[in-house]
């Protein structure tokens, strides 16, 4: 059985005044831990899932502020790291904020009561892989996938899930599923841009552009959240789907206007998602 930590009650009205401004300097450097049981698990902490890539340069990694990216690390560990805090100041859970990363096949993986993957529009995978994220989910997990878009990246991560989850399929869960309630009351999934297509370079639109993600992208115009339940109508798996949740943790402190259209709604919707794992 997954393990999780204490479930408090949220906290969901004094601590508000936390979003009012950014961070600065929260990071302490990457803090990553890959042995296994150094955690104390009273604290609530996600695992960053750590896979591989299919392709070469500007598909299985990629260049950007001075070093070398595997697509599994897209907006690790600050955005982590930022999260477990904003997470602490907003609700009544205790939240770690050293990340942890893991393979699927880790043998601690149950320890922690929810998964983080991002940028899987090029994931390779193993059968022990298929398997062990079978088997996390079939013992309670959670998976939240963020950071893909488009037709290709959908269907990269849908055709791992038919081999996890075969027989079924994802839904798009609508705005008025209580997974947008906990806590904030989200009337819109919101659709949060890379830092460097955020100042408005294509006019008003908030959609990264097609020439940035796999081919065929298709639409990039409308950011849903798509998920698979399981038999008792539990959320177990969700993917954001054209949209960067964790850009929106990670660059808090790019800017004020950035925090406030941003980051806000990235912080809404990640406290939304962790109380409801912890409640179900």
């Amino acid at each position: 059985m997954v393990a999780t930590a204490s479930v408090y009650s949220p906290c969901r009205l004094v601590l508000l005044v936390a979003l009012l401004c950014p961070v600065v300097g929260l990071a302490e450097g990457d803090a990553d831990d890959r042995a296994l049981g150094s955690f104390d698990l009273t604290e609530f902490r996600f695992a960053r899932v750590e896979y591989d890539s299919v392709g070469g340069w500007g598909q299985a990694f990629y260049s950007f502020e001075g070093r070398i990216w595997d697509r599994w690390e897209t907006d690790y560990p600050q955005a982590e790291q930022n999260f477990g805090k904003r997470l602490s100041q907003l609700t009544r859970v205790f939240a770690g904020t050293q990340p942890a990363r893991r393979r699927l096949t880790a043998p601690d993986l149950g320890d922690f009561p929810m998964l983080f993957m991002s940028d899987v529009g090029y994931m390779d995978y193993s059968a022990d892989e298929v398997r062990a994220m079978r088997d996390y989910l079939g013992n309670g997990g959670f998976v939240w996938v963020d950071d893909f878009w488009g037709d290709a990246e959908w269907g990269s991560f849908e055709r791992f899930m038919r081999e996890v989850l075969p027989g079924k399929r994802w839904q798009v869960v609508p705005i008025s599923h209580e997974v947008f309630k906990t806590v904030f009351d989200i009337d819109e999934m919101p659709q949060i841009p890379a830092r460097t297509f955020a100042r408005g370079f294509f006019g008003s639109r908030t959609a990264e552009p097609a020439g940035m993600h796999r081919q065929p992208s298709g639409s990039l115009e409308t950011a849903t959240m798509r998920g698979w339940f399981d038999e008792d109508g539990r959320l177990m798996v969700i993917g954001t789907h054209n949209t960067d949740v964790a850009d929106g943790w990670e660059r808090e402190a790019y800017g004020q206007w950035y925090f406030e259209r941003f980051s806000t709604r990235s912080y809404r919707l990640g406290v939304n998602v962790v109380t409801y794992v912890l409640t179900h």
